[in-house]
């Protein structure tokens, strides 16, 4: 008898990928489609279209579903063993949304199984292009929305994050405003998870409460739709959105298209699709208390976080793996080219040079201080390098050695502080898992360690959405016995201790953060 497996789906940006895994959380299959190299015919860049105002940025709904098509061929010529996986979910790429005209649940629910997919489905969307997470076209629409509610932080407080042009709910009102007759056709809006889910389930899947928390119209707190946001995007919200649900849950059984296609077993469940954010939390395998930081082009922070206070910035989300706590996203612009300009200037280039200049100075770098963004920060809004000797004086430029210590202490005091802005609090369990470029740096996760008074561990993140996804998968057929995630994913390898805080770092950098804070706000930055 062979082993059972479960499947991991991502719908991301430039590729749909695969993962397989079994009972030992042990990776026995993966595959990946390029939509660019492999789907040629939709002439996309990076997965998608940019329009020529240079603000619309949208993805061909068929491409995706064709790329699916595609991936299960590839699965079944190499003798992929279908009957044997036992549950399967998946991520999409947040925000983007997918438009189901009048009718098409008949004809997703009783495809035929002698059709590839995308055929099948072709005169199913309202909508051929659909709106996606790089599109920024609709600002009126987001003034539109803050001022319905009462402001932005109003906005932030109910769904929490104020208005983001990539947000689902002012991409539907455009799509209102702009093309009342196609809206009026649309019997259901998805999200991208939801509306790869659909195709597996060959019903409409509903959203899941964390990826329908970045759509700028699900009440957070009690996870159902507030009923002024969606009045002030468009009409007849309710019924086209469905009913949200918990991420966990099985949705049903996978639809008999595949059962007959590709030998599915009857038996196969589906599990809430979720946003690859989300799907990525889950693949981290972050806990309460954790703190994943993506030290990349632009530097992510991911939280987990039991009572939010949602803010001006970042993003509060319903968590995937625990319905009742939430994530958090800060994104902070200038990341590995801010770090990357430094050591050019000040360390002829070598990262070698670079932390020997980080070893070479005291933690809390004499009381100097930076703030360093070549491009216009997300948080705060500010552009600029700005220096401060310990009088809190601005200074023009700092030694070589004082400049570098200045910049990564800078980096991650700012992220401790928006953090924990949102509601996020070091505890005595909690973990930095640091990944990126960076994370190769041990004197520059020292630093990280000491400002958070936490140990940093390295992780591989390759796949983590689509990895994820799988966990997810095993998790749903346990999650109503209130089994936790982290017990589902023991056997998983375990992220790699780097270092651990300097003794004395806590109190050292607790006057710092608070300096650096009250300079954060006190400037009138340019």
């Amino acid at each position: 008898m062979a082993a059972p497996s479960f499947l991991g789906w991502d719908f991301s940006t430039q590729q749909l990928k695969v993962i397989a895994i079994d009972e030992h959380l042990r990776v026995i299959y993966e595959d990946n489609v390029n939509f660019d190299k492999d789907l040629p015919e939709f002439k996309t860049q990076g997965g998608a279209h940019v329009h020529g105002d240079r603000l619309t940025v949208t993805s061909p709904v068929l491409m995706w579903v064709k790329a699916l098509d595609m991936i299960l061929e590839k699965m079944k010529s190499s003798g992929f063993n279908f009957s044997q996986v036992r549950a399967l979910s998946g991520a999409g790429q947040q925000h983007g949304s997918v438009y189901w005209k009048k009718g098409s649940i008949q004809i997703l629910k009783n495809a035929s199984p002698k059709l590839p997919l995308h055929q099948a489905l072709k005169a199913c969307f309202a909508i051929s292009d659909s709106p996606i997470w790089m599109d920024s076209s609709t600002a009126s629409q987001c003034s539109a929305l803050e001022n319905a509610v009462g402001g932005a932080q109003r906005l932030a407080n109910i769904t929490g994050s104020r208005a983001y042009e990539r947000f689902t709910g002012n991409q539907i009102a455009k799509i209102y405003n702009q093309n009342p007759e196609v809206y009026a056709q649309t019997e259901r809006i998805s999200l991208v998870s939801s509306f790869a889910a659909s195709l597996f389930l060959g019903a409409y899947a509903p959203i899941d409460y964390s990826d329908g928390s970045g759509m700028n119209l699900l009440q957070i707190w009690d996870k159902s739709w507030s009923a002024s946001c969606l009045d002030a995007c468009a009409p007849e919200l309710v019924e086209k959105l469905g009913n949200p649900v918990p991420s966990h849950s099985v949705l049903g059984s996978i639809s008999p298209y595949y059962i007959q296609r590709y030998g599915f077993s009857p038996d196969c469940k589906i599990v809430a699709f979720t946003g690859d954010n989300p799907a990525s939390l889950a693949g981290m395998r972050l806990e309460e208390g954790d703190i994943a930081i993506s030290l990349g082009t632009s530097d992510t922070l991911f939280l987990w976080i039991r009572e939010p206070t949602p803010a001006l910035e970042g993003h509060i989300l319903c968590n995937p793996v625990d319905s009742q706590t939430y994530m958090a996203l800060l994104c902070f612009k200038n990341g590995s080219l801010m770090r990357e300009r430094i050591r050019n200037e000040c360390a002829s280039g070598s990262w070698d040079e670079f932390s020997k200049a980080l070893s070479s100075t005291v933690a809390g770098n004499n009381g100097n201080l930076g703030f360093y963004f070549d491009v216009m920060e997300i948080t705060p809004e500010a552009v600029g390098v700005h220096r401060f000797n310990s009088d809190n004086q601005k200074v023009l430029n700092f030694p070589k050695e004082v400049e570098i210590r200045a910049l990564i202490e800078g980096q991650f005091m700012a992220k401790r502080i928006h953090a924990e802005k949102l509601g996020y609090k070091v505890m005595p369990q909690t973990r930095i898992l640091a990944t990126g470029g960076a994370s190769h740096n041990k004197k520059i996760l020292q630093v990280l360690s000491d400002v958070f008074n936490a140990p940093v561990y390295t992780i591989d993140t390759a796949n983590s959405a689509c990895l994820g996804s799988a966990y997810r998968a095993i998790h749903g057929l346990v999650a109503e016995t209130n089994v936790p995630l982290a017990d589902v994913v023991k056997l998983a390898p375990e992220p790699r201790l780097a270092v651990t805080p300097t003794a004395g770092a806590e109190e050292l950098y607790h006057p710092l953060l608070k300096r650096y804070a009250e300079l954060e706000q006190k400037e009138s930055w340019p």
